[in-house]
């Protein structure tokens, strides 16, 4: 026990060390962690380390997919559901085909239910590496939207299908009336069950009288709620913790108090930075157990295998979004879309930001030793390997070169006319000069006698004066009823400004990210004055 204990935290420091050194050199972490997981599995003497695919899909896959939904755009996300909706089913299932025949043709002793086996492992891009990686891009908005929302849902369509091909390498036989109609039920019910699951927490952070702790505790215990009863009912618990984690996150300025919200995000970052810097790290360290299966002869050959399929994985994707890129041309003379006219430039960069990651590699490990049988499961260290091999090319290869790849294409913003930059500055002087137009409205008669609001107003004109300069560069009873009505006025202000970016958020030229970290300095600025006066409560 105590052994273990030890492993884990110095595991832990070596994440903090290579992240810390990525920041450093200035690429993604997930790339540096795998690097060095890989480099720390060849140290001999270490004790091997074996992923357990039921402790990914349990502990570790449903509170990083809550994160990731909760920290997407319910905005961007529907302005760009067909597109998101099209790579996370139908490419993913279009790329398993592709997968499977080639393999079949490739690959000796493949039949092709253990390609459609390899094909839903190996076909969707992970969420966590893409949004690291595209963080560290300068790519356009809707670029990362895109690829999040994709990457959010398609585990759902590659489980579903590695379900499938499962069960037909196991019994020998596939119906594929029988698949369709179970894909489907499976995806629809996942939705029910997310929002279901979700809605009841609705209730609970709505109606009950939590505190910002139980809230936060909450959200943790939100995402296993959602998948753990999905699966119980063989649905999806992925599109459940989706589902549900945009649902609660859309929501969540009228169920969490500013504190909750706060300290829900600290807590969040902080978890989640540490389950990510695990799931990365134990690629790396697996390379031992996957190839202990093989001798020299069968490992060369797997190598090749590996580097084909990863090819066919390259070039399928960048296909498939060119493709997607003329259908909408297309189908824009008949429907209308959120762009008529894509090009090429952005969805070739699209097509490059595939990369694959630990979900995968868990679902290959999940892979059963024997058949029902009692014969070995066939092919399962060849899959295990390419599978390996993939990861590693997609994540190390495509990773790296995605900012060069991104530079080269050139592809500029389309969707906002004003800057980042523009939009924060008329953010704020919007905000500014709405709450003293509050004050000065509904509360001149107070402002004479009360010395607070006095302060208040002429800090508003100077901040006003302010950011106009710079545009044109480029207790007794009595003391607490009268602390009390600042407080009470101020924070009236704090929701009027609340309102105003929700007014903001509707508008297609503001982007929500900025529109959310304006919300998050209305949070702090509300909990700065409950500190303020929290001697006087």
């Amino acid at each position: 026990m105590h052994e273990s204990i030890i492993l884990y935290l110095s595991l832990v420091m070596v994440i903090m060390f290579l992240v810390m050194l990525a920041q450093r050199i200035k690429i993604a972490y997930p790339i540096m962690l795998v690097l060095g997981g890989l480099a720390l599995s060849l140290v001999p003497g270490l004790p091997s380390v074996e992923i357990d695919h039921q402790l990914i899909f349990l502990i570790f896959l449903p509170p990083l997919l809550y994160e990731a939904a909760w920290q997407t755009s319910w905005k961007d996300f529907w302005k760009w559901r067909r597109v998101i909706g099209s790579f996370a089913f139908i490419i993913v299932i279009l790329t398993s085909c592709v997968i499977a025949y080639v393999s079949r043709a490739v690959i000796p002793g493949f039949t092709l239910a253990l390609g459609f086996l390899l094909g839903g492992i190996i076909s969707p891009p992970d969420a966590v590496a893409t949004s690291s990686i595209l963080k560290n891009v300068k790519v356009p908005k809707r670029l990362i939207t895109i690829t999040e929302g994709e990457s959010l849902l398609n585990d759902a369509s590659s489980l579903i299908v590695f379900r499938f091909a499962l069960i037909a390498v196991a019994s020998g036989s596939f119906v594929l009336t029988d698949a369709i109609g179970s894909f489907f039920l499976v995806i629809i019910m996942g939705f029910a069950v997310g929002l279901g699951v979700a809605m009841l927490f609705y209730a609970i952070h709505r109606w009950l009288p939590t505190t910002p702790s139980i809230d936060t505790i909450l959200t943790f215990v939100a995402p296993y709620a959602m998948y753990i009863t999905a699966e119980e009912f063989h649905f999806s618990g992925v599109i459940a913790v989706v589902t549900g984690g945009l649902f609660l996150s859309r929501n969540q300025h009228s169920i969490l108090s500013h504190l909750s919200r706060i300290q829900g995000i600290n807590v969040w970052s902080t978890v989640g930075f540490v389950l990510n810097g695990i799931v990365f790290m134990l690629i790396g360290l697996e390379l031992p157990v996957i190839i202990q299966g093989f001798g020299e002869a069968s490992l060369a050959e797997a190598i090749k295998y590996g580097l084909i399929i990863s090819l066919v994985v390259i070039i399928t994707r960048i296909a498939s979004t060119l493709g997607a890129s003329i259908f909408t041309v297309f189908i824009s003379r008949f429907i209308k879309t959120a762009d008529r006219s894509p090009g090429f430039r952005m969805p070739f960069v699209f097509g490059w930001a595939g990369m694959r990651g630990v979900v995968s590699l868990a679902s290959a490990l999940s892979i059963p030793l024997l058949l029902d049988n009692g014969q070995p499961f066939p092919q399962r260290s060849m899959i295990l390997f390419i599978t390996f091999v993939v990861i590693l090319v997609t994540l190390v290869f495509q990773g790296l070169t995605l900012p060069l790849v991104a530079k080269w294409m050139n592809v500029e913003e389309r969707d906002y006319a004003v800057s980042s930059h523009e939009q924060d500055a008329n953010i704020r002087r919007k905000l500014t000069a709405a709450s003293l137009d509050l004050i000065q409205k509904k509360y001149a008669d107070e402002i004479g006698h009360h010395e607070l609001l006095q302060g208040l107003k002429h800090r508003l004109e100077s901040d006003i004066g302010f950011m106009d300069h710079v545009r044109e560069l480029d207790a007794a009873d009595s003391e607490h009823e009268y602390i009390a009505r600042y407080q009470h006025i101020t924070k009236e202000i704090l929701e009027h400004k609340r309102h105003i970016l929700h007014e903001f958020n509707k508008k297609e030229t503001y982007e929500e990210e900025i529109v959310r970290q304006h919300l998050a300095q209305i949070d702090l600025e509300e909990e700065k004055l409950r500190q303020q006066f929290l001697h006087m409560e």
